[in-house]
């Protein structure tokens, strides 16, 4: 048996002396390089007792190191388990606790805190840092390179991938090998990536966007990769010359705009601008065309899905709209709460069918035959319409998901903590409109008996338990909060009466 994914992304250029990773200071890293690299992690993966299947967790800053273990895990056929770099120790105890790796790969500033919430959920601890350093890398550079290459089935587990749900409990997204492959497949020939291509990367690598839509069609077609670990307006300004595309939120977008260097002749490499992960606000699609003279291209994706819509590469790139489904995928719009299909211009729930909706959810067969159609379908929660010319709309959400910066930020999990604090009745989190992050998480809470909290100190207490993305940019203390007859919060009446509430 062959290794589906390895053999189609990672093997080909295995040996391919062509740059791969761009660093900032200069440095490049070759496919042949990276290829060498991610063997010798593989033989620090099998000295560490991982098998076939087993789970590999990753919380570390974004260096190519760090990009290796992903290649490394499909060698050996482990299953990468990619953690936001934010998240706090409270929250890695559920992921490991679930998920139960048989090794965390951790930066060497946490290793004290985690090592006892590793142990208990049965995982060795190794380090690696900003820098490439740590106990993993010393392990990886006294390591011979493991050569052979672990047979994988295309059904395959490739990632787990952990996605809120509106309870609060995270949901592990199975990813397959073909759930990865015949997404990139799709995305590099309908956006014509090719070797000739140098993508500007300051995503994070893990979640969907920067690491499998990114470097998977990085990979696959022989693009260069401009790998900057982070979003800085000096250093994407200067990598745009002699670049030829960049993936990214509309944050970066926004960003771009507020820059005066930011002009045609900046911009005259460039052949394609991807947005993703948030909407697109049309007056941000307008204005970056009126100054560049390019359309942003916007697409629809989810961590279950990978990507499931795109606006063309040729033809007409709708502002307000992710497009049409890409090719092998099906998009529905149903009436929700029934498997009733919509007609044209009517508002329902979007399903998705396809090669790339993904296997499940980790360990939980009940949420996963409540979301997954027994013929296939995927119901993604989200809310929206197709036009007449195929084009799909998203107009709103049916769980009350908040997207700040690209991040899915869930409010139950934050209420749940408010809810619990001295003080406090109850509590009810929104989204707001955000000129940079699209929106921002704002918390009203209604004090109980006795001396009303203070705002400020109900913040610092959730500090301390939430990734900083998650932190309401505003706590404001209201009377009460409105209800409809069953008694449920009426957030929608929340958000369009806080709508203005940062100014």
């Amino acid at each position: 048996m062959t290794n589906h994914l390895h053999d189609a992304m990672f093997g080909p250029r295995s040996a391919s002396p062509a740059p791969f990773l761009l660093l900032p200071d200069g440095g490049t890293l070759t496919h042949e390089g990276f290829a060498e690299l991610a063997a010798r992690q593989a033989a620090v993966l099998i000295s560490a007792g991982v098998q076939k299947g087993d789970r590999v967790a990753l919380q570390a800053a974004k260096t190519p190191e760090a990009l290796a273990v992903y290649a490394a895990c499909i060698r050996v056929g482990a299953v990468l388990l990619p953690l936001n770099t934010a998240y706090t120790p409270t929250e890695l105890a559920y992921f490991l606790g679930d998920a139960e790796p048989k090794l965390l790969i951790c930066d060497p500033r946490s290793e004290a805190e985690l090592a006892p919430i590793a142990e208990t959920a049965g995982a060795q601890v190794l380090t690696l840092d900003s820098t490439g350093g740590g106990s993993f890398s010393a392990r990886v550079a006294a390591s011979a390179p493991h050569q052979t290459i672990a047979p994988c089935a295309p059904d395959d587990l490739a990632a787990i991938l952990y996605t809120s749900g509106t309870t609060g409990r995270s949901k592990g997204a199975m990813l397959s090998h073909d759930n990865l492959l015949s997404n990139a497949r799709a995305l590099a020939d309908l956006w014509q990536f090719s070797d000739a291509d140098t993508l500007i990367h300051a995503l994070p690598i893990f979640h969907t966007h920067g690491l499998f839509v990114a470097i998977n069609v990085s990979l696959l077609s022989g693009a260069a990769v401009r790998f900057f670990p982070k979003f800085d307006i000096d250093e994407i300004i200067a990598a745009i010359p002699g670049s030829t595309s960049l993936m990214g939120v509309p944050t970066f977008y926004t960003r771009l705009l507020d820059d005066p260097r930011l002009t045609r002749d900046l911009v005259a490499s460039m052949r394609l601008f991807v947005s993703g992960s948030a909407p697109l606000l049309a007056a941000t699609h307008e204005a970056f065309e009126a100054r560049t003279g390019h359309r942003i291209l916007e697409r629809y994706g989810m961590t279950e899905t990978n990507m499931n819509a795109s606006n063309p590469y040729e033809g007409a790139r709708i502002a307000g709209t992710v497009g049409q489904p890409l090719p092998g995928v099906e998009i529905r719009i149903t009436e929700p709460g029934s498997d009733s299909v919509l007609g044209q211009g009517e508002t329902g729930m979007i399903e998705v069918r396809g090669p790339n909706v993904f296997q499940g959810y980790w360990r939980m067969p009940e949420k996963t035959a409540e979301e997954l159609r027994e013929d296939g379908f995927f119901l993604t929660g989200d809310l929206g319409l197709i036009d007449a010319a195929g084009y799909l709309h998203i107009v709103g959400r049916q769980k009350d998901l908040i997207i700040a910066g690209g991040y899915n930020i869930y409010p139950k999990e934050i209420e749940v903590l408010l809810d619990e604090m001295d003080g406090v009745a109850e509590s009810a989190v929104i989204g707001v409109p955000h000129p940079d992050l699209g929106e921002a998480v704002v918390a009203l809470v209604v004090a109980g008996d006795g001396t009303p909290p203070e705002p400020e100190a109900l913040l610092a207490a959730l500090s301390s338990q939430l990734a900083r993305f998650k932190h309401p940019r505003k706590l404001l203390l209201v009377d009460s909060l409105p209800r409809n007859t069953m008694g449920k919060v009426q957030k929608n009446a929340l958000r369009d009466s806080y709508a203005d509430c940062l100014g």
